[in-house]
């Protein structure tokens, strides 16, 4: 390897990838995922919080490439317009979102900034258009799943059935060892574990399908 190629590597290597959750209004979570050697990243849930976020971008230098939704929940979205103007930046939603989006998410759809890879899991049940992402080993689940909790189901467009697949099918099949990073600030930490989450979410027990519809629904 060339010396010109090991000092690059050496930056790329302290620079790497910059992941920041933030919660300044309320008890939403933001997020901020950027390739801090590409000088670009995505917010993810603007929610209520786009003055920190953009005093946080301005003073690591970063541009916002993509502004992601995982759901079109008001308090997810409401500050959008405010990042996307700032800086350019388009919105991701999931196919099926009625709300403004320039670009359009599948299950399995995978975006790219710098070096950076964010994989889309649909996970409706919560809303239709429900999604979690994965970067790394950092799960950011919206409302989907919270620590020690998940979302509710008896909004419009929400569904015990399709949130027991979502849980049970896609996100308890991932490694333990994945990092949970909810939408919102309603367990006793602000992050946790896929493996943790399984021994002690009551939500996550053991349940047949129709034990799973009728929990949802109980008080």
């Amino acid at each position: 390897m060339l010396k010109k190629d090991l000092s690059k590597y050496a930056r790329l290597m302290r620079r790497g990838m910059l992941f920041k959750q933030l919660k300044c209004v309320g008890d939403n979570f933001s997020y901020i995922i950027a390739d801090e050697s590409a000088g670009e990243g995505v917010v993810v849930d603007p929610s209520f919080n786009a003055e920190a976020i953009i005093k946080y971008l301005e003073k690591h230098g970063l541009m916002v490439r993509y502004v992601i939704n995982t759901h079109s929940h008001y308090d997810h979205i409401t500050d959008n317009d405010k990042i996307a103007s700032k800086f350019g930046a388009e919105v991701i939603a999931h196919t099926s979102s009625t709300n403004q989006k320039d670009l359009e998410v599948n299950d399995n759809s995978v975006i790219q900034v710098g070096g950076i890879k964010i994989k889309i899991i649909h996970t409706p049940g919560h809303t239709p258009d429900s999604i979690c992402l994965l970067v790394d080993n950092k799960l950011l689940t919206g409302d989907t799943l919270f620590v020690g909790e998940c979302g509710r189901t008896d909004l419009p467009g929400g569904s015990a059935r399709e949130l027991y697949h979502s849980l049970f099918g896609k996100l308890m099949k991932l490694d333990d060892r994945v990092e949970v990073y909810p939408g919102h600030d309603y367990g006793i930490r602000p992050y946790s574990t896929i493996g943790l989450e399984k021994k002690t979410n009551y939500v996550l027990k053991e349940r047949t399908l129709e034990e799973f519809i009728e929990f949802m629904r109980s008080p």
